[in-house]
């Protein structure tokens, strides 16, 4: 029996919550269920606000560095989780992962050079280096048997000398694929022969379903670990986007020395004392929880599968093999995007991420983020079915 209680409906509103206050802005209805931002509506491990009650009762919020703690919680975590050992030196705190990826464009990249995406793929990817200026250059993923596969020759084939940063979502988001280590190892031959330096984003990471392992992607070889930047975070994990306590992981000493120095600089590597508690407090207590969490989210996947093949068998899940979202095909209902957004928020009152976002491929898709109580999943789910029949009586 679950010791956590994620079936209990927790409202959102008026806390700020980009999910749901947010709403009137982004959608036009302050009212639609709110399937879209990627954070959870489960409470975090009960062992983070613990310690975040219990240091705020020391009434003292002076500056605050790492603790030893901290640190170990992260390598031991990395370890225990990933097999991947990592040393001390290695991490650094950055204020996001987004904002990281910032970072290494400014850092490593200049106007004329270009970055490398393989969409359909999460959208700062390719929203940061635009705005910063660079050339985004697709090699989208192939989609075979109903799952993404990384096109290794035509990364191959579109490198140029301008070609400097690869930007490698592991676990992909929308799709959830867990990439396997010789897509890993593909990669990091070729991005090592090209000087090209990878950028991987492993923020789903904790949330791979067995059988599936996720593979960081540094550990798969000597020339990954001396020619990538890996973020990791616990917010996807335990619910703590909002506290923000990403980390870096550089093997390679001069790639560290380059990117610290450009952090600190602004003081961008000092975390605020709950980002370190929180960190901490999850990593060393937040095993059951993750645990269980991750159950119940199989469970919501399984019930989204089914419910659609047996009601709605004209949109198709994506099963993912990592993290709480899942991709939706809606191609069969053969809408334009714009008829097939309005069908989602305007006839089932839903608010899901239109799939365009996501750049190629994401035409006629929907991410549908299913980590929420299940009676939010089925009245969703009872809402779409309805605007989808109702749609095709009057076609």
């Amino acid at each position: 029996m679950s010791q956590y209680n994620f079936d209990e409906i927790i409202d959102r509103r008026g806390t700020n919550a980009l999910k749901t206050d947010a709403l009137a802005t982004r959608y036009g209805n302050p009212d639609l269920i709110s399937l879209w931002v990627a954070d959870m509506d489960f409470k975090s491990p009960p062992a983070v606000a613990d310690a975040i009650i219990e240091r705020a009762k020391h009434g003292i919020f002076g500056y605050t560095g790492p603790s030893q703690e901290y640190y170990n919680s992260i390598i031991n975590w990395v370890d225990r989780h990933h097999n991947w050992k990592i040393q001390q030196e290695w991490l650094t705190f950055i204020p996001g992962i987004v904002k990281g990826i910032a970072f290494v464009i400014d850092c490593f990249t200049s106007r004329d050079h270009q970055v490398i995406i393989q969409p359909p793929v999460y959208h700062p990817f390719r929203i940061i280096p635009s705005l910063h200026h660079r050339i985004v250059k697709d090699n989208p993923l192939k989609l075979e048997t109903g799952q993404y596969k990384m096109d290794i020759d035509g990364l191959k084939a579109m490198i140029e000398p301008a070609s400097k940063v690869l930007i490698l979502c592991n676990p992909h988001n929308p799709g959830g694929r867990v990439w396997t280590r010789q897509e890993l190892v593909d990669i990091a031959e070729i991005c090592y022969e090209h000087k090209i330096l990878i950028i991987s984003d492993e923020i789903h990471s904790d949330l791979a379903f067995s059988p599936n392992k996720h593979i960081p992607f540094a550990s798969v070889s000597e020339k990954a670990a001396q020619n990538s930047i890996t973020f990791m975070a616990p917010s996807k994990t335990f619910n703590i986007a909002g506290i923000v306590s990403s980390y870096s992981i550089i093997p390679n000493k001069e790639l560290r020395d380059k990117f610290n120095a450009y952090l600190e600089s602004s003081e961008l590597d000092e975390g605020h004392i709950f980002a370190y508690l929180a960190a901490q407090a999850a990593y060393e207590h937040g095993d059951e929880w993750l645990t269980q969490a991750k159950d119940y989210i199989w469970k919501n996947i399984t019930f989204v599968d089914e419910y659609l093949k047996v009601n709605i068998p004209q949109i198709k899940a994506m099963i993912p093999e990592a993290s709480f979202l899942i991709w939706l095909d809606c191609t069969e209902l053969n809408l334009s995007q714009k008829d097939l957004v309005s069908l989602f928020v305007n006839d089932a009152k839903l608010a899901l991420n239109d799939g365009t976002m996501f750049g190629h491929g994401g035409e006629g898709y929907m991410r549908m983020n299913i980590g929420t109580p299940l009676a939010n999943i089925q009245k969703a789910l009872d809402n779409l079915k309805k605007a989808v029949d109702t749609k095709q009586m009057h076609r």
